[in-house]
This record gives C-alpha cells, sequence and structure tokens, in this order.
C-alpha cells in the first residue's frame, strides 16, 4: 500500500508539473499573442487621413495664390502661371483671367491623365478655360504634384493619388486669396479621372458647388486603378497590383471610394459621355448618373453618339452647355 501510494503520488506530482508547464507555455503563447495584437493595433496607418471621412474633418488653406508670369494675353482674357501651397509643397498651375473688372466666379479645373514626361503646364484645361474665361470666369487649373514645376509627390504610389484630393481642396480655399475672384462663386469642371477627383473632393468638403464632368472615371475603387493596369509599360502593372494588394490588408478601401458616399454630394452636377469613348465605358457615366438620380440629387446627364473620350466631335457644344451651367449656378448675368 506504501508504495502503491507512493506511485500514486509520483504520477500526481507529475500531472502537475506537467499541467503546470503546459499552462506557462500557453499563457506564454498568450501573451506573446496579445503583445502581436497590441503591435498590429499601435501600428501607424499614415494613409487613414485621406478616407473621405477623414479629408473632411480637417481644415485647407493658410496659403495665397501666387501669380507668376503671364504667358498669353488676348482681348478676352490674359493667361498666367500661378503657384499656391498644398500642405507644405508647392503647387504650380494656369490661370485665365477675364479682361474687365472683377470680381469674378471662379472655375476650377480638373484635368485627366497626362503623361508626365511630356506635360507642359495647361495641358488638358487650357482650351477648355480660354471659353470659360472669355465667358466671364476665371479658370484655375493646378499642375498637380510630379508635374511642371510643383514638388514631388509622396513615393507612397497610393497616397500620391490621394494628394491629388488635398490638393484640390487646398486650391479651393485659397481662391478667397485672389484678389479678382468672387469666392463665393466656385464651380468645378473635371475630366476623366479628374472628374473622380471632383466627386470626391465634393463629397469630402460637403459644399454645395456646382460641376460639371466629361466622361468621368466613375468606376467603385480600387477597380477604378486595375482596369488601366493593362496599359501600363513596362511590367504591365504588377508593381502597382503588389502595393493595392498590401494596401488592402491594411484599410477599408470602401472608405476611399467616391461610389460610397454619394449622399453627400450637394450641389448640381452635369455630365458629359460620349458613346464610343475608349477609356470610359458609358455604362459608367449611365450608372452613376441613375445612382444620383435615385439618391434625388440635382444631375443632367447628357450623352454624346458617336463622341470619343474627348467629347469630339461635339466638344463646342458641351463647352456652350457648359458654359450655360455655370452662368445659371454662379449667377453670372
Amino acid at each position: 500500500m506504501k508504495w502503491k501510494f507512493f506511485g500514486v503520488f509520483l504520477l500526481g506530482a507529475s500531472l502537475g508539473i506537467a499541467g503546470t508547464l503546459i499552462f506557462n507555455i500557453q499563457n506564454s503563447n498568450f501573451n506573446e499573442d496579445r503583445k502581436t495584437g497590441e503591435a498590429f493595433e499601435a501600428k501607424e496607418l499614415p494613409l487613414l487621413k485621406y478616407t473621405i471621412e477623414n479629408l473632411g474633418e480637417r481644415a485647407y488653406g493658410g496659403g495665397s495664390i501666387i501669380l507668376d508670369e503671364a504667358v498669353a494675353t488676348t482681348s478676352a482674357y490674359t493667361a498666367s502661371n500661378f503657384h499656391f501651397e498644398s500642405d507644405g509643397k508647392r503647387v504650380y498651375g494656369r490661370m485665365h483671367l477675364p479682361q474687365g473688372d472683377g470680381p469674378f466666379p471662379v472655375i476650377v479645373q480638373v484635368r485627366g491623365f497626362q503623361d508626365r514626361a511630356t506635360y507642359t503646364t495647361g495641358d488638358g484645361t487650357k482650351r477648355s478655360a480660354a471659353e470659360y474665361a472669355k465667358a466671364g470666369f476665371i479658370s484655375l487649373a493646378a499642375d498637380y504634384l510630379g508635374y511642371g514645376g510643383s514638388a514631388s509627390p509622396s513615393a507612397d504610389v497610393f497616397e500620391a493619388r490621394f494628394e491629388t484630393y488635398t490638393t484640390t481642396l487646398n486650391l479651393l480655399a485659397a481662391v478667397k486669396t485672389l484678389p479678382e475672384a468672387d469666392a463665393s462663386r466656385i464651380g468645378m469642371w473635371g475630366h476623366s479621372n479628374g472628374g473622380q477627383i471632383v466627386l470626391t473632393v465634393l463629397e469630402a468638403s460637403g459644399r454645395p458647388i456646382p460641376a460639371t464632368l466629361w466622361a468621368p472615371v466613375t468606376a467603385r475603387f480600387p477597380f477604378s486603378i486595375l482596369v488601366y493596369t493593362n496599359d501600363y509599360e513596362g511590367d504591365g502593372g504588377k508593381a502597382l497590383r503588389k502595393d493595392l494588394a498590401r494596401f488592402e490588408t491594411e484599410y477599408d478601401t470602401d472608405k476611399y471610394a467616391f461610389t460610397q458616399y454619394l449622399e453627400r454630394i450637394s450641389g448640381p452636377l452635369q455630365i458629359h459621355q460620349g458613346t464610343t469613348d475608349s477609356w470610359v465605358p458609358v455604362t459608367w457615366s449611365r450608372e452613376v448618373s441613375r445612382r444620383l438620380k435615385v439618391l434625388d440629387k440635382n444631375v443632367t446627364y447628357l450623352e454624346y453618339p458617336g463622341d470619343d473620350h474627348n467629347l469630339l466631335p461635339d466638344w463646342n457644344t458641351v463647352v456652350a452647355r457648359d458654359i450655360e451651367f455655370f452662368k445659371k449656378y454662379l449667377d453670372l448675368e
């Protein structure tokens, strides 16, 4: 009996020691998991500040629009280069100023894709800007970071994209520093990718700014990026897709997609779309217009049979309709 009891005691002690070891190992693993969780929670996510909701929470401006050299003067307008500061980075652009006494209403124009290697200030906007200036509107078109003489954008491909929003919001805030401008009467114009920038800015700001959109990119982010990667030279967009995979592991892409915040648009919109556009499918513009109308937004959708991405051959008609639109909503007699 004595030895049997002693054996039971040893077995119990062994099990107790083993249990203690198992508990300690499990506890150690739990602590490691907790540390990992704490490290994950503490990880910096710098691009959170660019969600549409967070863009709407911060202040913009603080800098002035500074006019540089005049590049063209006509009987109707003067075209000059300008610069301003956007979050500590200098951005250049082109202004078309009507002749006569101001202050004048302003149209902030946002161009679409341009080849950085061949880009010059005013590309993508200067032709329409001249027509708007003839009609009595100041046109302000930023080059954006990395273009013309502007400072470099972020090295992060997604932050560089989001900086177009903050650049535009800072330019809108800086309009009040331009003596010739009436900052209470501002409209916006966007072409192609510039259209999605305008829509994002309208949602972030919440301002009832009237805007016209030419063949806007309205696919949901990030598909709106992926759909064009086949046209990338070199790796065919492979590096961008890898960056996107990393982005999606850390961020909720819906929070950066303007298509998820259409209810925040409060100003009138006019959308122009050609039916033979090879860059923006006509179905995109039809769908976003339908969704806006369901939300009871003030949107006019105009379709041009046979027109391409630049609204040719109906370009003159499109510009004339824009001028009437801006005259109506910016109270230009």
